[in-house]
Formats: C-alpha cells, sequence, structure tokens
C-alpha cells in the first residue's frame, strides 16, 4: 500500500466506533442541470445534522453522472469536498467516493478521488456479472493499492450479485479493506460477511456497516459471535452508509447515539425493536420496493424537496420519477411516524445552508 492514502487514527477510530454517512444525492434543476446551490446546501445539511462521513458518487447520486453527457462525477464529488474543507469541521469526517465499472474505470474514478482529497472508496460490483470471484477480488487489491476500500455487497435486485462465503474470507485479507457495507437484504448474506470478517486476523481493521435498510435498526444492535479456532470472536456493524439517511439525518444521528448506548446492555429496551418497524416502513415509502425500487431515488428526493432541500425530484434520466401512490405513503409516513423527520431542524437552518 506504499501509494495508498490511509484514514487518519482518529477517522479510524470514528469508523470503527459507528458513523451515519447518507449516501448523497443529486440536486438538479427543472431542466435537469446540477443545481449547485441546493446540491451544496445537502453536503451543508448532512455536516450539520452531525453526520461523520458522506458518499459521494454512488447509487443516490446517481450513476448517470458519469455519462459523458452529463459529465459530472468530478464536479459533484469537487463540490461535496469543499464544503467539507469550508466547514473545518471540530470532529473526524470522512469523504467517501463511490467507485464502478471496470478495474481500469475504477482506478481512474479512485486517482480522481483522491486527488480532490477524498479518504476512501465504496467500490461497487454491480453490473460486473461476467467478472468471476477471483477477478473481483484481484480488482479490490488493485483499487486498494491507491485508496482505502469499503467493499459493498449489493442485493441482486438493483444490480448486485450473490457472492459466496469464500469470497468475503478473502476480500477480508485484502490490505487496504477498511470496512464493508451490507446491503443484500438478506440475513444469510449479511452473516456470511461477518462471519468471515471474524475468521480474517484482520477482523480489527474492518469496520461492518449496514446497507440493509430492512433492517437498519436490528442491524445496529446485534452482536453476532462465531467460534473461530476454538475461540469466541465477537462482531458488530458499527454505523450505516445508507440512502435513506440521506433524509431525516439529524433524527438518524439521535437514532445511532441511542442504540449506541443501549446496545452493550444484556436487556435491550423493546421499543427500539418497535423502532426498526417503524423505519422500515418509512423506507418501503422512500425506497419503493413495492414497485421494484424504481422510485428509490426520486422517493429521496422527495422527502428532501418537502424540505426545501431540493427544488424538485428530477432525475438525470427523465423516465426515473415517483411511482403511483409512493406520495401518498410518504404523507403516511409523515402522518404516521412523525417522530422519525427532522423537518424543525431543517426550517430552522434552510436559509444559513442555501446562502
Amino acid at each position: 500500500m506504499s501509494k495508498c492514502r490511509a484514514l487518519s487514527p482518529e477517522q479510524q477510530i470514528a469508523l470503527h466506533d459507528g458513523l451515519v454517512i447518507p449516501a448523497h444525492p443529486l440536486a438538479l434543476d427543472e431542466h435537469r442541470r446540477l443545481d449547485e446551490r441546493h446540491q451544496r446546501a445537502l453536503t451543508r445539511y448532512y455536516m450539520a445534522s452531525g453526520a461523520g462521513g458522506i458518499a459521494v458518487g454512488v447509487h443516490s447520486t446517481q450513476f448517470e453522472i458519469r455519462d459523458p453527457k452529463h459529465n459530472l462525477f468530478e464536479k459533484v464529488l469537487r463540490f461535496a469536498a469543499e464544503e467539507v474543507e469550508r466547514a473545518k469541521l471540530q470532529r473526524p469526517f470522512i469523504r467517501i467516493a463511490g467507485l464502478c465499472g471496470p478495474t481500469a474505470q475504477a482506478l481512474g474514478e479512485a486517482e480522481t478521488a483522491a486527488a480532490i482529497g477524498y479518504d476512501a472508496g465504496l467500490l461497487s460490483m454491480g453490473g460486473l456479472a461476467e467478472q468471476s470471484e477471483l477477478q473481483l477480488l484481484k480488482r479490490t487489491e488493485q483499487i486498494a493499492e491507491h485508496m482505502p476500500v469499503i467493499g459493498f455487497y449489493l442485493q441482486p435486485s438493483v444490480g448486485g450479485k450473490i457472492f459466496s462465503y469464500e469470497f468475503w474470507r478473502a476480500f477480508a485479507d485484502i490490505p487496504g479493506v477498511v470496512a464493508i457495507k451490507m446491503a443484500p437484504f438478506n440475513r444469510y448474506q449479511t452473516i456470511d460477511v461477518v462471519r468471515a470478517v471474524c475468521e480474517s486476523e484482520r477482523r480489527d481493521e474492518i469496520a461492518l456497516y449496514t446497507g440493509n435498510d430492512d433492517n437498519i435498526v436490528n442491524d445496529l444492535l446485534t452482536l453476532y459471535r462465531f467460534q473461530v479456532g476454538g475461540r469466541k470472536v465477537e462482531k458488530r456493524i458499527v454505523g450505516g452508509l445508507l440512502g435513506h439517511w440521506a433524509v431525516w439525518t439529524r433524527n438518524a444521528v439521535k437514532l445511532l447515539e441511542e442504540i449506541k448506548q443501549v446496545r452493550e446492555r444484556e436487556l435491550l429496551p423493546a421499543n427500539l425493536l418497535t423502532r426498526n418497524i417503524e423505519v422500515t416502513e418509512t423506507n418501503a415509502a422512500f425506497f419503493d420496493p413495492a414497485h421494484g425500487f424504481a422510485g428509490c431515488i426520486p422517493g429521496i428526493h422527495e422527502v428532501l424537496r418537502r424540505q426545501g432541500l431540493m427544488q424538485g425530484t428530477w432525475c438525470l434520466n427523465p423516465h426515473e420519477s415517483l411511482s403511483p401512490g409512493q406520495q401518498e405513503e410518504i404523507d403516511r409516513m409523515y402522518r404516521d411516524y412523525p417522530d422519525l423527520n427532522d423537518d424543525e431542524f431543517v426550517k430552522h437552518h434552510l436559509e444559513e445552508w442555501l446562502s
């Protein structure tokens, strides 16, 4: 890893303690052009909410930013990085760049992100179904020579693929892998990753993050325990890197802090198990599993639009829009779970973030 920049000791401690890391959306105007004012306001919102990092250039930022006709990948990464620098935060904050595509593309994106000042790359393995597990491991090794890597287990229904336990066991041994985001939306596959990391001698160097939007709270409450070489090894999913946390972020930060305070107890408060269902139902409204997640990005946009953090729900792909009934479901989430939103916090600071 001689060429690879590393997380600072303070960032490593924060990453392993557990952070709220929103997957940063893309703000567009009515002409589907980048809305710089609202794009920068979103980054300011996440920092003010207490998030411990942001992930930019990921699915929520829309993969179309890489299309030459839009050419927005570097620009949106740069806007976010500039806002973080300007804020001069007195706490660790991790800038994560989404990396995707074949090895050459992912390497190019890693080099671009590192030059702008990003601290780590969230390495997508989506869209590479033709590559073997061995090829994908070699791809990861190459990226990790340039930038700390956060692995990403993406559910098959939105372009991911199922990986073997052996894949994750080898993945965990790659120097430069600092975390893994698990988003297979599947208990069996989530356990595969956690067990694989526990079996690795690098287990204490890898932080586990949930991307399982259907089980966020339970993922964060659960202590995983496995027998490794005749002794018990325990590991937690410490935080989340989530599109869901791109909205109502202030209250997501409060939720994670509440979970941190109670998860070492032998008996957990039953109200948090109920909260898991509430959070999952709001996610269903935002992410639109009723229509195969077709409205997941517009659903995030709709909440931000209502708060004034976006002008509209437009996406670069004009065919991406709210699904039938999705707006009504979001209405219901506001009505049924008013304690989960952070509208008052946003209202109080919006003018400042937009200035």
